[in-house]
């Protein structure tokens, strides 16, 4: 049976690991080499890392860090933004992730994906997708959340899927920081159109949001989150301990 994936997130801006509210409102919560080191060690699944001000800056992202906290990760590493061009993803796997995330230089070249998966396989391109609901429609957001692209979501993720991208993180902007529980109906929808892993990501606040999302959708994949792990809100021990209780299976710690 599949096991199910639990992945911190590291969104790091100048250095830092910041976290926000609705992708606004960021305040400063670590260095991401020592919340890396922390979550390799106590039983994270996988490590999501994010130049979260690339895109938006028009810079390509910071690889010093990103090697620094590389050598400290003993389980996959995905590490996205400012990612543009295939050098761009040589670049960043030369510097230790596993794999690389696409979002706004997939948008301005969906080629991308397809250049990508050709070079260096499926498994490696993921398609991440910062969505927002607007007038009634799941809508694509591109530079960190800033920019309405109008792109209709679930059309936008079936056609990167279609291009080669082998995975999906599904960013629910309505959800981000509020710890109300992941966004269900958004996901819900994403898992009906690809046959590729989806992981889901904002709004978990507490184990029980876990659980939840992994017994009403059982499609999805894994469950990201930032804040409720930097903070120590919810330990991975504890999570995985209240998954398996409830018969979902999850990689022991």
């Amino acid at each position: 049976m599949i096991t199910k994936r639990i992945i911190p997130c590291l969104d790091v801006r100048d250095g830092r690991v910041v976290k926000g509210v609705n992708f606004t409102g960021l305040a400063d919560v670590n260095s991401p080499v020592e919340l890396a080191k922390y979550y390799s060690e106590c039983g994270a699944d996988e490590l999501v890392f994010y130049d979260i001000t690339a895109s938006a800056e028009g810079r390509r992202l910071f690889t010093d860090i990103l090697c620094e906290t590389a050598r400290q990760v003993f389980i996959p590493l995905t590490v996205g933004g400012g990612i543009n061009t295939v050098d761009d993803f040589d670049r960043v796997l030369k510097c230790g992730a596993d794999k690389v995330s696409v979002n706004s230089g997939a948008i301005r070249s969906p080629q991308l994906i397809f250049e990508a998966a050709k070079r260096y396989g499926d498994q490696c391109v993921v398609l991440s997708a910062d969505v927002k609901r607007v007038d009634g429609q799941f809508r694509v957001f591109a530079k960190g959340g800033r920019e309405d692209t109008g792109m209709e979501a679930i059309s936008w993720i079936k056609h990167g899927v279609s291009l080669g991208a082998g995975e999906i993180v599904l960013n629910s902007i309505d959800t981000d920081g509020v710890k109300g529980g992941f966004d269900l109906e958004m996901l819900a929808a994403v898992c009906d159109a690809v046959s590729v892993p989806v992981i889901a990501s904002g709004g978990a606040g507490k184990i029980e949001d876990f659980v939840t999302l992994f017994k009403t959708l059982p499609k999805v994949d894994a469950g990201l989150a930032a804040s409720i792990f930097h903070f120590g809100e919810v330990r991975i021990r504890d999570l995985k301990a209240a998954l398996k209780e409830n018969d979902i299976p999850v990689r022991e710690v």
